[in-house]
């Protein structure tokens, strides 16, 4: 009778904890603009596709930029007001100033989708849509994107100057920071496989390649040309050193050869939990693009406006 009766006990528990996970996303549907904006797609994609075009590194400045948000007070669109004489927004943060790129991408696709079906889909939406269009079109995953997030009217210099991750974080507050936000620690190596594709500039990795011993001497030294001792710290290097503009494994594959470009990078594989991960992705480019898309899903879901919260903007840089 006790193990009936624990059985049941757990099944509910199980039936709870199910409700409790879908009232998170029960406003969020893949399908949620299909009758008021059924072109929405094709919109997003023919934006980035001219934008990847016109410069392949848009597609990570794009992914990195919906991260950027996700991580700040959920995905609503935060990132993308601009500072006014009487509002603070989250573009001039430490990690997103002079670094935070690609929003005159999301201000063309929304005047595009403004004029197809005006006043319907937010720029939080917008944002996570683009954010997969510039993966697929590097040749990485795709995800099915739900949608229906509405905009925020508030940011938080603050906040994004907390909760995000920087470059130089060890192994520990990366797992830390992520764990915050509900991502474990293979999600958050999975999701750091976004270095497949970018830059970054010479200051946040000028003490890796002059003062860390867990380098390949070679890359360390290749890497010294572009970026001085003093000076240059705007100057770009590729964190794929490998196949920069492609969305594939070899981010992990530098790993495992000590040749990450930033401390956070190397820390991902450096006698820690996460060498194995590190291994089976390196190995794996089917086992990193599933865990990637997966990942994005659920990066995607952190903390969104629905319903009667927030607003659909007009103009993702200003509150209406």
């Amino acid at each position: 009778m006790a193990s009936k009766t624990h059985i049941i006990l757990v099944t509910l528990l199980s039936i709870l904890s199910l409700l409790a996970y879908n009232s998170v996303y029960a406003q969020l549907s893949p399908n949620f603009y299909a009758t008021t904006c059924p072109n929405l797609r094709t919109l997003v994609q023919n934006a980035m596709r001219q934008a990847v075009t016109r410069e392949a590194r848009m597609g990570a400045s794009i992914l990195r930029l919906f991260f950027h948000d996700c991580f700040v007070n959920g995905c609503d669109a935060s990132i993308l007001l601009d500072d006014t004489a009487t509002f603070t927004g989250e573009k001039n943060a430490g990690p997103n100033l002079n670094s935070a790129r690609g929003f005159e991408v999301i201000d063309s696709i929304k005047t595009r989708v403004e004029a197809s079906c005006n006043a319907t889909v937010s720029c939080a939406d917008i944002l996570a849509l683009a954010a997969r269009e510039g993966v697929v079109l590097l040749g990485g995953p795709s995800w099915i994107v739900p949608l229906g997030r509405r905009d925020a009217r508030t940011a938080s210099q603050s906040a994004a100057n907390s909760n995000l991750p920087s470059p130089f974080s060890d192994l520990a507050t990366l797992i830390s920071m992520f764990s915050a936000k509900g991502l474990n620690a293979r999600e958050m190596t999975a999701l750091s496989g976004g270095h497949t594709i970018g830059q970054a500039r010479c200051s946040l990795f000028r003490t890796r390649i002059y003062n860390e011993t867990n380098i390949d001497s070679n890359f360390a030294t290749t890497r010294k040309a572009n970026c001085p001792a003093s000076g240059g710290d705007s100057n770009l290097a590729p964190l794929d050193s490998l196949t920069s503009t492609r969305f594939d494994n070899n981010y992990y594959k530098d790993l495992v050869a000590r040749r990450g470009l930033l401390h956070s990078d190397q820390q991902l594989f450096n006698s820690g939990s996460q060498d194995a991960v590190v291994r089976t992705y390196s190995n794996n480019n089917a086992a990193f693009a599933s865990d990637f898309a997966a990942a994005m899903v659920k990066m995607s879901n952190l903390s969104p406006l629905t319903g009667t919260n927030g607003e659909i903007r007009r103009n993702c840089r200003v509150v209406n």
